[in-house]
């Protein structure tokens, strides 16, 4: 069941949604949380429909906050609320309430969105796209007890997980970091069958993937050894090499969905690492709503203290003063070329007069 309200305020649309539940025969509420998804009218689809699939495993009441920018600059003064209001089969399990928000209440969201929390439960609010440099100071992320931003659709992912790492506070969490609970368990179970030191590791994977850096600043974090960044073309990370003082642990996975670990003294045996859906993910960081150590623990070790890590990501960053030497010079043109000479030529013709 849908109810379009236009021009509405954050009463009508608890009205509604008490009117929805009543109308399908469910007046009871019987959710776990609230999801506030903070997002653009481009990503919304994609977000609600992997927030509706993990309301199957999270029955929750989503939120969808999307800040709609008015062309005409009379219409940027005019604040109005829109909202699509979906209860039954049309949300999942739970609720769900988009809202469209114009002029000036696009900067007060979080106004909007606290009538609207269910009472006594906890609120996640997930950024999949344009997420804040400090997702605790921001008005919504101070509503949450957890925040979750994804680095990966950052223009810049491993530069952002410095500055996660800066602005850090006990509830952030990133999808990147989600991306790699699989590798993890299969690392770790691979270290238990051997009675071994580590000496070093190298992680494989594509460019400018936050989960490469992640995994390998856990592992150097809980190893305490050297750790190699390494280049491949993907898709996503592709492998993991151990060294060991009983012969290399690899973790290989080429394709994206079948990967092999080998253990020196042991048969190779196929594992099944598939690239997970972002549904997967957002499931998985709703089962658990306390902080993340072991998060806080790999961001904050240092994407610099890795080895063989680019320091800048693309070629339009900042130049340090040590690479001055790095840039090129300006090229003349054609017409510049004669005018420096000329000019060249002139005082040694003064001094000839003279």
């Amino acid at each position: 069941m849908k109810i379009d309200l236009t021009d509405t305020t954050a009463s009508k649309v608890n009205k509604a949604l008490v009117q929805g539940r009543r109308a399908i025969g469910t007046p009871a509420v019987g959710m776990v949380l609230t999801l506030v998804i903070v997002t653009d009218e481009e990503n919304a689809y994609d977000a609600l429909k992997a927030a509706s699939d993990a309301s199957h495993e999270h029955p929750s009441r989503t939120l969808v906050v999307i800040r709609r920018v008015s062309r005409s600059p009379r219409d940027r003064t005019k604040s109005r609320l829109d909202a699509e209001v979906r209860v039954g089969a049309d949300a999942g399990t739970g609720e769900t309430v988009v809202l469209r928000l114009y002029g000036e209440v696009a900067d007060h969201a979080q106004s909007v969105v606290l009538p609207l929390l269910l009472p006594d439960a906890p609120v996640v609010v997930w950024w999949p796209v344009d997420a804040p440099l400090d997702p605790a100071k921001d008005p919504l992320g101070a509503l949450a007890q957890r925040r979750v931003t994804d680095t990966y659709a950052s223009e810049q992912p491993v530069r952002d997980l410095a500055s996660r790492a800066d602005t850090y506070t006990p509830g952030d969490t990133d999808l990147s970091w989600t991306r790699i609970t699989p590798w993890r368990s299969m690392l770790a179970a691979a270290l238990d069958q051997v009675t071994c030191d580590v000496r070093a590791v190298e992680v494989e994977g594509e460019e400018f993937n936050p989960s490469c850096e992640l995994l390998a600043m856990w592992l150097a974090y809980r190893l305490d050894v050297p750790v190699k960044r390494s280049l491949s073309g993907g898709p996503g990370l592709t492998a993991v090499r151990m060294d060991t003082t009983c012969g290399p642990i690899v973790l290989d996975r080429p394709d994206g969905s079948l990967a092999t670990l080998s253990i020196q003294g042991q048969p190779d045996r196929a594992v099944a690492l598939k690239r997970r859906e972002t549904a997967e993910l957002i499931a998985e960081e709703l089962r658990r709503l306390d902080p993340d150590d072991t998060y806080a623990s790999a961001l904050r070790f240092g994407v610099d203290r890795l080895n063989s890590v680019p320091r800048q990501e693309a070629a339009g960053a900042p130049v340090a003063k040590g690479d001055a030497a790095a840039v090129p010079a300006p090229v003349e043109t054609a017409a510049q070329a004669p005018a420096k000479e000329a000019a060249a030529e002139a005082p040694v013709k003064k001094a000839a007069a003279k």
